[in-house]
């Protein structure tokens, strides 16, 4: 018998996580202490009172039926945790749906909304899942570069009016990753002007909106002028709560937009487990005690890694949040695929090449700040004698 992938299956990169693992492994095997700053899953644990609940919820013997999808008590979290925090009111029955996950929500909401041949204007360089939803939908990618000279935003001037026709989709995603730039409602004014010029649905993943290191609270694409109207935000528990493996997320915006996306969801699952629900509540509602221990620790780890690199000739891309660092090293012999390999090699480093998430991430890596600060500080030692 003859097996072979479908003609979808080649759109699809094998990822590069696997062999950095491999090459840290072996390098471990040498009797190396790793330090592993390359996959962004928060090294915190829940907070207890989420724990606790989770806990409960699961040792109830009427808690193993399907869900089919978000709870009333999950929606009305959702939108508590929109008003108290971004002062954005959203109704919890029509313009809340949850996801398993945002990997999961990015990845099919594509389907829901493009056709074949649709265009989705996404950046370069960008979170890898964007690119898979895009393939799942048979559309095409056009990549909105972000370079130094427009503070690593898209630049909406910069997009051929013939693609802008034919866009359908345009996603954001502030603070970013690879590239942790920050959200405005400046920001977010301009991209929907061009918007409604061009008749685009805009997507905002805000996966790391409460890793912000100025100011008081995060800010929502949603409390932007007109973002309703034309648009919808991602959010997951798994960074800001550390409910990473719980995988649990949700979409809110435009009520009509959440109904699409819920007819094709009513086709691809049964919801998410009521116990990690109702834990998810429990972190929602007490997020501003969470979050602020969050970037207390973050902060610090941000201001060492950047403050660190800058000492030892790195280019450091400046940022005032996100989980990330993103960087240029200094060692530029080295594309920066051979690069990361090296400093495996000789460090026992792990970090993520820049270019796996676009051609614009050429010649650069990003770092998660999933360690803590005396490992940070190891890690700067280490790279210090390449």
């Amino acid at each position: 018998m003859t097996i072979e992938r479908s003609t979808l299956m080649t759109k699809f990169p094998k990822a590069i996580f696997g062999d950095l693992k491999r090459a840290a492994r072996k390098k471990a095997s040498e009797g190396v202490a790793l330090v592993d700053l390359s996959l962004g899953s928060p090294d915190l644990p829940p907070a207890e009172l989420v724990r606790n609940e989770l806990s409960k919820q699961a040792a109830l013997a009427d808690s193993y039926g399907y869900t089919l999808g978000g709870t009333d008590k999950f929606n009305e979290a959702v939108a508590n945790y929109y008003k108290r925090r971004s002062h954005v009111t959203l109704d919890p029955q029509t313009e809340i749906i949850q996801t398993m996950g945002s990997q999961e929500g990015l990845v099919h909401l594509p389907m829901a909304l493009c056709n074949k041949g649709d265009v989705v204007l996404t950046t370069d360089p960008g979170y890898v899942a964007y690119e898979a939803g895009i393939n799942m939908a048979q559309a095409e990618a056009y990549y909105m570069a972000l370079t130094p000279e427009n503070d690593f935003l898209p630049d909406f001037n910069a997009i051929p009016e013939d693609i802008c026709k034919r866009a359908k989709l345009l996603i954001l995603n502030l603070p970013g990753n690879p590239v942790p730039a920050m959200p405005s409602i400046s920001f977010f004014d301009k991209a929907i002007q061009f918007a409604k010029k061009h008749d685009i649905i805009i997507l905002h993943d805000a996966a790391y909106s409460e890793f912000y290191f100025e100011g008081d609270r995060p800010i929502s694409f949603l409390e932007a002028d007109g973002a309703m109207d034309l648009g919808i935000e991602i959010n997951s528990l798994s960074k800001s709560f550390s409910l990473a493996g719980a995988r649990i997320a949700y979409i809110a915006g435009n009520a009509e937009l959440v109904q699409i996306i819920g007819e094709l969801k009513s086709n691809l699952d049964y919801g998410t487990f009521r116990p990690i629900q109702d834990a998810a509540c429990v972190a929602l509602d007490n997020a501003e005690e969470i979050t602020e221990s969050l970037r207390e620790v973050f902060s610090k780890r941000h201001h060492l890694l950047s403050n660190g690199l800058k000492e030892i000739g790195w280019d450091v891309v400046p940022s005032s949040g996100g989980m990330f660092v993103y960087a240029k090293y200094p060692q530029q012999q080295f594309n920066d695929i051979d690069f990361v390999y090296h400093v495996i090699e000789k460090t026992g480093v792990v970090m993520v090449p820049g270019s796996i998430f676009g051609q614009s991430g050429k010649n650069y890596v990003r770092i998660a700040l999933v360690q803590p600060e005396e490992l940070i500080q190891e890690a700067l030692n280490r790279l210090a004698t390449l």
